[in-house]
């Protein structure tokens, strides 16, 4: 399976006219395969430990507050992956992530279940969640991917679910010019495979603490590029602004025959 990141936008995106939501309509037709479970790495579940959800079936979170009130009318009530979960999460452990634990009760976040209900709106394919860490840098989460890259390799289709530059406090109607040359340093390093560059991304990427003054929503993409494993390739699937937030969307193609992740010290 390749593995996907993809800029969720707004709550409101379902009902919005605008570019990235016709490419998650249709960004079903760049999986090749129906996947046998989904796991979604999304920006808006953290947690002190990895956790992943156990569910049998996933509730729908409305995490959001003041929206229109057929929002909260919507639901993404696809079944969960309990067995693949827990798979993930002895992956997790077995490379040093030794406190990597399970949540029975946890359904999905905007974050997940947005990018879902336009992509796969069947809602038939069983989902899971990973949190984030994000008192964690990025070299972690990058880690923290790799650690789950067999996954791939198994029919699970891997999506993480953030948003390119995401500065809630610095909205804007137009393109910065702070957050055009973060976005450009993204594409060109990830076309490029510089990828050392992106996991240090605080220190390398230019105006990078003003497009993400937390790093939550950019994390996701570390988890993607993680699980693509060693050699993996980048491809942008979607380049496109709505104001000052990059909805810039990425597919990593796992290298074939690329070696699983090694044993990492406990962490």
């Amino acid at each position: 399976m390749d593995v996907f990141y993809v800029s969720h936008g707004s709550p409101k995106l379902p009902f919005e006219e605008l570019p990235v939501r016709d490419f998650l309509k249709g960004m079903a037709k760049l999986v090749k395969h129906k996947p046998k479970a989904i796991l979604m790495v999304s920006g808006h579940w953290e947690t002190r430990d990895p956790m992943v959800s156990t569910t049998a079936r996933n509730p729908t979170i409305h995490d959001f507050y003041g929206f229109p009130r057929e929002l909260y009318e919507l639901k993404y009530e696809a079944p969960g992956a309990p067995d693949v979960a827990r798979r993930a999460k002895q992956l997790l452990q077995d490379a040093g992530f030794k406190q990597a634990g399970e949540d029975p009760k946890r359904g999905l976040d905007h974050g997940a279940w947005v990018p879902l209900w336009l992509a796969f709106p069947d809602a038939d394919i069983p989902v899971f969640q990973l949190s984030l860490q994000s008192h964690k840098d990025a070299a972690y989460h990058y880690r923290l991917g790799r650690a789950l890259a067999p996954l791939t390799r198994e029919g699970v289709l891997i999506i993480g679910s953030g948003t390119t530059t995401h500065n809630l406090r610095h909205m804007l109607p137009t393109v910065p010019d702070w957050g055009k040359a973060f976005d450009d340093w993204l594409y060109d390093c990830l076309i490029h495979q510089r990828y050392d560059e992106v996991t240090q991304f605080m220190d390398k990427a230019p105006y990078a603490k003003l497009n993400h003054p937390t790093p939550d929503h950019f994390l996701p993409l570390l988890v993607a590029l993680g699980a693509a494993g060693e050699g993996a390739t980048a491809q942008a699937v979607h380049r496109s602004w709505h104001g000052s937030f990059s909805m810039a969307s990425y597919v990593f193609k796992p290298a074939v025959g690329a070696p699983g992740p090694q044993q990492q010290q406990e962490l």
